[in-house]
């Protein structure tokens, strides 16, 4: 037996004239939507259609853009849509059942971030929200085991 069976000229995992992060980013699909903005006003708004004038269970804010609760909402929804729409199989459900449903639930609520606003009578600037309160943790040990700055502990 000769140790040519060992070379693996042949079978290198990276080709010389391209590098992992090229070949990654070559690869990766181009989004359907360039903003969070683009993905509400031109798709979520049809997709996504109810009816939300008149209605006292169910919020809606035409300028949902102020609300940052919503923005992060909605952004989340939108990269989450990003990834699963490329998923062939249950991609899709999983989209509307574990972020759409849950998301838009959490929007629509009386109490949730579009709560001073309406369809009818639009945004309202006077009702907004207040942030939950804090207190200013003092035992920097404690605050530091819960940072990502925490050292690492040495067997």
């Amino acid at each position: 037996m000769t140790d040519d069976l060992f070379l693996d000229e042949e079978f290198d995992d990276v080709d010389a004239d391209c590098d992992g992060e090229a070949a990654d980013e070559a690869a990766a699909p181009e989004p359907e939507f360039t903003s969070v903005y683009e993905f509400v006003e031109t798709h979520l708004v049809y997709l996504y259609a109810r009816k939300v004038a008149h209605k006292q269970d169910r919020r809606w804010c035409p300028r949902w853009f102020e609300h940052p609760e919503a923005v992060s909402r909605l952004e989340a929804l939108w990269r989450a849509y990003e990834s699963l729409r490329l998923d062939p199989g249950t991609g899709m459900s999983v989209w509307w059942r574990d972020h759409a449903d849950h998301h838009m639930s959490a929007l629509f609520a009386t109490d949730g971030p579009f709560e001073g606003c309406s369809v009818d009578r639009g945004h309202s600037p006077d009702l907004t929200a207040e942030s939950l309160p804090t207190e200013e943790m003092d035992d920097l040990n404690l605050r530091m085991a819960m940072s990502t700055l925490a050292p690492e502990t040495v067997s």
